[in-house]
């Protein structure tokens, strides 16, 4: 299949997914959210081996989510839209072989939860990363407040959510966010690299190894997963997800009450 702003390119049995909107940050819309679901699932159709995300260009992984659309979003408009993300992110965590977020510049809010949806992280210097849906006046929505103390830890979590903290990436990697950090040259080669050593591994064996690994939290992540998606959703049409978000399209700074 063909999308506008989603490439999946393969190397043998190494595919990787491209959000290819770098004039927007590759910020990601419904369609883009869309034709990543499809080119997730076309990948494991085809058995791929592993699974590196990336966004197009210099400057983005994923900026975030499109927030021009999420501003004037009702309560059920958010459910959906909260349910999209949560699709996306929930097929990468999924996803029979090992996935691998090669981040190479920014990584906020929604690009952020992709991210740490993945298996492995690696990052160029350049990257900078963290959740800042706190400063639009709405809170993470597509698993950020459960699978992020699992990787950095409850203390650095809340900070990083109560705060919209971002972290550059040698910062992230001591959080425990990046697994590796390369020159922003290298990122392609190291992460090829990678995918490349864990494609020549046992598929069956490898396939039972993430699914061991993913079950030891199922059982309560369900559950908060859920929980954030209500909440998620229940903050749209609030005065300070309106103002948080109409804030920044107009490139000014929120008053929240």
């Amino acid at each position: 299949m063909s999308w506008k702003t989603v490439r999946l390119d393969w190397d043998e049995d190494v595919a990787t997914l491209t959000v290819d909107r770098p004039d927007a940050l590759n910020a990601l819309n419904v369609a883009t959210l869309e034709a990543m679901g499809e080119a997730i699932t076309e990948a494991a159709d085809e058995d791929a081996r592993a699974l590196v995300v990336t966004g197009a260009g210099d400057d983005a992984f994923i900026a975030g989510a499109d927030i021009a659309y999420m501003q004037d979003l009702s309560t059920t408009e958010g459910q959906e839209w909260g349910e999209l993300g949560h699709d996306v992110a929930d097929a990468l965590e999924a996803f029979p072989a090992p996935t691998i977020a090669a981040v190479n510049g920014y990584a906020f809010g929604g690009g952020c939860e992709m991210a740490i949806a993945c298996d492995l992280r690696v990052a160029a210097e350049s990257a900078v990363i963290g959740n800042t849906e706190i400063d639009l006046g709405i809170i993470p929505g597509w698993g950020a407040t459960q699978r992020l103390p699992e990787l950095v830890g409850d203390e650095t979590a809340r900070r990083m959510i109560f705060l919209g903290e971002r972290l550059d990436a040698e910062s992230a990697a001591q959080a425990g966010l990046f697994g590796e950090v390369v020159s922003d040259e290298d990122l392609e080669d190291a992460v090829s690299e990678l995918a490349s050593r864990i494609a020549e591994k046992p598929a069956v064996a490898m396939r039972a190894a993430k699914q061991a690994l993913n079950q030891r939290s199922e059982g309560s992540q369900t559950s908060g997963l859920a929980y954030e998606q209500r909440a998620f959703a229940s903050l749209f049409g609030t005065p300070d997800q309106r103002e948080g978000m109409s804030a920044f399209v107009e490139g000014r700074e929120p008053e929240f009450e």
